[in-house]
């Protein structure tokens, strides 16, 4: 917090994924910075096009969503899953995530849904705990013990009364989940809503991410739908090879 990056960190990430713009007494209270450096420091970060000014409120810059379009990595992941997302749109006419790893959560690369689909709780670039999410839970099970017991120790806090808060009960669906190669989860993330995901493995049968199918709990048919987004995960991680 000490260096000019350590105070322009926490005055960009004080956007929350709600926030379209925020004053700048917000931004000072949200960084737990002093006025007159927040003030200073976000007027250079408009110099740079980080930020821009509407009246007195401050939001994220257009050069922001320039540089993130650069993230080799991502870009590529996301351009190779996007055909074979579309065909399982097609098939399932239900809303379709691809997401990765970070830290404790799952990162969305790509969202495509129907008209009737689900447009909220998740977007692209948005992110949910690795624990009560489908994809989250896809990448915990092929992932090395060591990330289960960080996402254990963080808490695992509970977003509906579904959500699974025991460690004990957690690693035993990670099992399952090994075993069967998919997981349904219902209700854990967003009530009256369940997801199926698969994990998709890449170049020397490397984990790259989890690409699940997302629809109303009366609506979703795991059994029907598990065969097609097991070939769209397989057609992406072949395309990655």
């Amino acid at each position: 917090m000490n260096s000019v990056l350590g105070k322009v960190r926490p005055i960009l990430e004080a956007f929350t994924e709600q926030d379209s713009s925020l004053p700048l007494a917000e931004l000072v209270r949200r960084t737990g910075i002093a006025k007159a450096t927040v003030h200073r420091l976000a007027q250079e970060l408009v110099d740079w096009g980080l930020l821009e000014r509407d009246g007195n409120d401050y939001r994220l810059g257009l050069r922001l969503f320039e540089m993130g379009q650069r993230v080799h990595r991502q870009r590529i992941l996301r351009e190779v899953a996007q055909p074979y997302m579309e065909d399982l749109l097609l098939v399932t006419h239900e809303t379709i995530h691809f997401a990765i790893h970070d830290a404790l959560d799952v990162v969305y690369l790509d969202k495509i849904f129907p008209h009737r689909g689900l447009n909220e709780e998740s977007r692209v670039a948005g992110r949910l705990p690795l624990h009560c999410t489908a994809t989250g839970k896809a990448i915990l099970a092929f992932s090395p013990d060591s990330l289960f017991l960080q996402v254990v120790r963080h808490g695992l806090r509970p977003v509906t009364r579904h959500t699974v808060v025991s460690p004990g009960r957690l690693r035993a669906q990670l099992d399952r989940i090994r075993a069967d190669g998919i997981v349904l989860e219902s209700e854990e993330i967003r009530l009256g809503y369940a997801s199926l995901a698969v994990p998709v493995f890449g170049r020397d049968s490397s984990l790259v991410g989890a690409l699940s199918i997302t629809a109303p709990t009366y609506r979703m048919d795991a059994v029907k739908h598990a065969t097609a987004l097991r070939t769209a995960a397989l057609g992406i991680g072949r395309s990655l090879r």
